[in-house]
C-alpha cells in the first residue's frame, strides 16, 4: 500500500488535475478526472448539419460578464453558482460529474458482479470482482475483525530489536506488495527505453511534501497530524502516555526523510527521477541495507544495475537504520501499517483517516459512501479487469474508429505546427518531426487485456482480498524487469476520465471513459469537438514536447536532441509562461497563495500548445465544410464555439484547504485558470471575440508566449 502524495514510479504525464497515488482508497479528494468528452468521433465535418443546441447550452453564458475580461466568469460563473460542491467531494466541476457518471456505470457492473458471484464461471473476472465488491460492502464481518487482520505485522514490527532487523522487515514485506519507507517497481531504462529495469523511489511521508514538516505556515497541519497519529495508534489499545510519545517519534523521524526528499518541482526533473547504480555501488550508498538480499526476496534480477532514483534519500535511510532507535522504527512502522490499512479496517479507522487526510488537509465535510470507496479499491485492485466489462458495457467499435480520425487529424496539424515554427533550426525540427513520427496513439482501452489468471478473491474476506490483490499486482509488475518494454500496455484504466502521455515510450493515451460529453459529441459541430477532445489529444501530444518531454527522443529515451540555440530559445519562451502562471493568485482573500509556474510549466505547456493544435485543425475542418464555417449556431461562430468548449471542461470550483493543497502539490495549475491562461496567448481567441490590446483576455508584446 501507498501513501497519499507519493510520486508514482511511472513518469506521465495527464491531462486531470492530480495528486498522484493515495493510500488504499483514501476518501479524500482523488485526481479530479479529467473532463468529459463523447463515445463517438464521427467524420466531424459530416456532424454539424444535425447540431442539436443542447451540445452547448448558451444559457449557461453569464452575458454579464465581458469575454475579454474574464472569459472563464463569462462561460463558468453561472454554472459554479447553480452547483456547489456536494459535501463528499473537495471539489467539484466538469471533470466530476462526468467521473461521477463513470463511477454510477460501475457501480452497476461491481453490484451485478456481487450478486451473481456465486453463480458466475469459476475463476472468471466477473466472480473476482464480485467477491472483492462483496466482501468490501460486508460492514458487519469488517466491524468483527476490527484491526485484527493487520495483528501479525504489528507483532512482527514489535520484535524488532536493530536496524539489521528492520532492513530484513522491510525487505519480507516489500514482497506482499506492502511498500514502506520506499517505493520499488518497473520502469522504462532512461538510457535504453527499450527495455525494463528496476526503479526504487523516495516515499514515506504522510504530509504531503517536504515543506510541510518545517515550515511555520503549516504549524497547525503538523499538529493535527500528530494527533491524527496518537488516535490512531490508541484504537489498537495503545495508552494515550505511550501513543504520545510515539506520534512524537513519528514526526521526528519524517522530518529527517522529508530533510533529503526532494520537492515536487525537483522530481520533474529527469536527472532526479533516474539514477542507475550497480548493486555495489548501491550498497555503498546504503552500507546498512543489502540490495542483493532485497532483490533476490523479490524474486527479481536485476543484471548489470537499477535506478536508485534519489540518492541523498537512500543514503537517509540508510544512515537512520544505523543510527535510529529500535523503538522509533518500531513507532513509525507501526503507525503507517495501521494508517495504511485503515480504509480496509472496521469504521472507527475509516473514520480516523478520512478525519485527518479528508477534512484537515481537503477540506472535506463527509466521506464518499461507502459503495465509492469500496469501488475504488475494486479499482486499484483489479482495475482493467473492471474496465473490460464497463467497456462490453459502454464503449463501441464505432466510436473508436471517430476517435481515431480525429487524432489523426490533430497530430498532423501538430506535425505543420513543428514544420513552419519561425524559432526553431531545420536541425532541431528534423528530430521533432523524427519523434513526431513515433508517436503512438491509443485509444480507449487495450489491444489485449491482462490475465488475471493466479489472483484468488474470497468471499468474505476483503483486507484478505486487497493484500492478494496487491501482492498479485506487485509480482506482475516486476515480472517486467529485463523484459522488452511493452509500449501497448496501458498505464490507466478504460473507466479512468482522464488522459496521458508517457516520454519513455512515447505514446499519448485516451480512456474510453474520456470519450463523452462535452469533451466529444457524436453529432456535435467541428467547433464543440476540437475545443473539447481535439485540445485534450493537442495537450496529450504537446507533452511530448514540453519542458520535461522534450529531453526524450521518440524511442523514449533521455538524450538530447536539441541543438544549443534552440534549446537557449525553447527555455527563454517557456520562461515567460512560468512568469504567467506566477502571477496568478487563484484563491480569494489570500493574495500570497501564488501558482508554482515550474511546477506546472509542464501542463501549461501542454495547455497552450494543445489548444493552438487543435485550433489548427478545426481550420482545416472547416476548409472541408465552409457551410458549416460560415454559419453562427446559436448566434456564436465556430471560432468563437471553439473556445466556449475548452473554457467549459475546466469549469467548476473547489475547498479553499484543497485548493491549498493542490498548490503546493499539483502539476495542474487550477481549472479555473487553464481556462483562460491558453486562449490569452492565442490571436486567434482576440479575433474571434474581438478583444483589444489591454483587455484582461489578450496578452501582447513580451507577455505573449508562443511556443509550439
Amino acid at each position: 500500500m501507498t501513501k497519499p502524495y507519493m510520486k508514482p514510479i511511472a513518469l506521465a504525464v495527464s491531462l486531470a488535475l492530480s495528486l498522484s497515488a493515495c493510500g488504499k482508497h483514501d476518501d479524500a479528494e482523488k485526481a479530479p478526472a479529467a473532463s468529459s468528452t463523447a463515445p463517438a468521433a464521427a467524420s466531424t465535418a459530416a456532424m454539424a448539419a444535425a447540431a442539436p443546441k443542447s451540445v452547448f447550452d448558451i444559457a449557461d453564458l453569464d452575458t454579464n460578464t465581458q469575454a475579454c475580461q474574464d472569459f472563464n466568469g463569462f462561460v463558468n460563473s453561472k454554472w459554479v453558482a447553480a452547483n456547489p460542491i456536494p459535501n463528499d467531494r473537495s471539489r467539484w466541476g466538469a471533470f466530476d460529474k462526468l467521473a461521477e457518471d463513470s463511477l454510477n456505470t460501475q457501480h452497476q457492473i461491481v453490484d451485478d458482479a456481487a450478486k451473481g458471484a456465486a453463480n458466475a464461471q469459476a475463476g472468471s473476472i466477473e466472480q473476482k470482482i464480485g467477491y472483492l465488491y462483496a466482501s468490501g460492502m460486508d460492514d458487519a464481518a469488517i466491524e468483527k475483525a476490527g484491526f485484527d487482520p493487520i495483528k501479525p505485522k504489528l507483532d512482527a514490527i514489535a520484535a524488532l530489536k536493530s536496524g539489521k532487523d528492520v532492513a530484513g522487515y522491510l525487505t519480507q514485506n516489500f514482497t506482499t506488495g506492502d511498500m514502506q519507507v520506499f517505493q520499488f517497481g518497473s520502469g522504462a531504462d532512461f538510457k535504453d527505453a527499450k527495455m525494463q529495469i528496476g526503479f526504487t523511489q523516495q516515499a514515506g511521508l504522510g504530509l504531503p511534501t517536504k515543506d510541510y514538516y518545517t515550515d511555520a505556515k503549516y504549524k497547525d497541519i503538523r499538529d493535527a497530524y500528530v494527533e491524527h497519529i496518537v488516535k490512531v495508534l490508541e484504537l489498537t489499545g495503545v495508552s494515550e502516555a505511550d501513543a504520545k510519545k510515539q506520534a512524537a517519534q513519528v514526526l521526528a523521524f519524517e522530518t529527517q526523510l522529508a530533510a533529503a526528499s526532494l520537492a515536487p518541482v525537483e522530481l520533474r526533473t529527469p536527472e532526479n527521477q533516474y539514477h542507475f547504480v550497480t548493486l555495489k555501488e548501491a550498497d555503498k550508498i546504503t552500507p546498512h541495507f543489502n540490495w542483493e538480499d532485497f532483490f533476490k526476496a523479490q524474486g527479481v534480477t536485476v543484471d548489470k544495475g537499477f535506478s536508485l532514483s534519489q540518492p541523498k534519500f537512500f543514503a537517509q535511510f540508510d544512515k537512520m537504520l544505523a543510527s535510529t532507535p529500535a523503538d522509533q522504527w518500531q513507532a513509525y512502522l507501526r503507525f503507517h501499517t495501521i494508517d495504511d490499512a485503515s480504509p480496509l479496517l472496521s469504521k472507527a479507522f475509516q473514520d480516523a483517516r478520512f478525519d485527518f487526510y479528508g477534512k484537515t488537509l481537503s477540506g472535506q465535510p463527509e466521506q464518499k459512501p461507502r459503495w465509492k470507496r469500496v469501488l475504488g479499491g475494486v479499482n486499484e485492485s483489479m482495475g482493467e479487469a473492471l474496465g473490460q466489462l464497463y467497456v462490453a458495457k459502454v464503449f463501441t467499435p464505432e466510436a473508436k474508429q471517430r476517435a481515431e480520425e480525429l487524432v489523426t487529424n490533430v497530430r498532423n496539424a501538430l506535425k505543420a505546427r513543428i514544420e513552419n515554427l519561425d524559432w526553431m533550426s531545420a536541425e532541431t525540427k528534423e528530430k521533432a518531426v523524427a519523434k513526431w513520427n513515433t508517436f503512438l496513439p491509443k485509444i480507449g482501452y487495450p489491444d489485449k487485456w491482462r490475465d488475471w489468471s493466479g489472483l484468488d478473491m474470497k468471499q468474505g474476506d476483503y483486507y484478505g482480498n486487497v493484500m492478494a490483490a496487491a501482492k498479485f499486482n506487485y509480482q506482475y509488475d516486476l515480472n517486467k524487469i529485463g523484459k522488452p518494454t511493452d509500449r501497448k500496455e496501458w498505464g490507466m484504466t478504460p473507466q479512468t476520465v482522464n488522459a496521458y502521455y508517457n516520454p519513455t515510450d512515447n505514446t499519448i493515451n485516451f480512456p474510453a471513459a474520456i470519450l463523452q460529453p462535452p469533451f466529444f459529441y457524436a453529432n456535435g459541430d467541428d467547433a464543440i469537438n476540437y475545443g473539447g477532445i481535439g485540445a485534450v489529444i493537442g495537450h496529450e501530444a504537446s507533452h511530448g514536447f514540453d519542458d520535461e518531454g522534450s529531453q526524450f527522443d521518440g524511442e523514449g529515451n533521455n538524450v538530447n536532441w536539441w541543438t544549443k540555440e534552440d534549446k537557449a530559445k525553447f527555455e527563454a519562451r517557456t520562461a515567460k509562461l512560468v512568469a504567467q502562471f506566477n502571477d496568478y493568485t487563484p484563491i480569494k482573500d489570500k493574495p500570497d497563495a501564488h501558482v508554482n509556474g515550474q511546477l506546472t510549466l509542464g501542463e501549461n505547456i501542454a495547455d497552450l500548445g494543445g489548444l493552438n493544435v487543435a485550433y489548427d485543425a478545426l481550420q482545416e475542418a472547416l476548409k472541408k465544410n465552409p457551410q458549416e464555417a460560415a454559419e453562427k449556431i446559436d448566434g456564436y461562430t465556430e471560432d468563437q464555439r471553439f473556445f466556449l468548449n475548452w473554457a467549459r471542461v475546466w469549469r467548476g470550483s473547489v475547498r479553499e484547504k484543497e485548493a491549498l493543497l493542490r498548490l503546493n502539490t499539483d502539476p495542474h495549475a487550477p481549472a479555473s485558470l487553464r481556462a483562460i491562461g491558453a486562449p490569452s496567448n492565442m490571436e486567434a481567441f482576440a479575433t474571434a471575440y474581438q478583444c483589444k490590446p489591454g483587455d484582461t483576455m489578450v496578452r501582447s508584446g513580451d507577455k505573449q508566449v508562443k511556443i509550439w
